[in-house]
C-alpha cells in the first residue's frame, strides 16, 4: 500500500511526532508507515484521513502486485 502521509504532513506543516500524538500512535509508527514498512489498520487509516480532512483514497492507495 502506498501513502501520501509525508506530503499531507508537509501541507499541514506538522512533524511525525505531532501527527503521532494527534492520532494516538508512536512517531516510529508514522515513520514506518511513510516508508511503507507498516500497513495501518482501517481505523488508523480513517483517523489519518479525517485529520488531514481528505478522502481516504487521497492518502492511501493500493499498489499493483507484480
Amino acid at each position: 500500500m502506498k501513502n501520501k502521509i509525508k506530503i499531507q504532513r508537509a501541507i499541514k506543516d506538522i512533524t511525525q511526532a505531532q501527527l503521532a500524538e494527534i492520532i494516538g500512535v508512536s512517531r516510529q509508527t508514522i515513520n514506518a508507515m511513510e516508508k511503507g514498512k507498516y500497513i495501518p489498520s482501517t481505523v488508523l487509516s480513517l483517523k489519518i484521513a479525517r485529520y488531514f480532512e481528505t478522502p481516504l483514497e487521497e492518502v492511501f492507495s493500493l499498489e499493483d502486485e507484480d
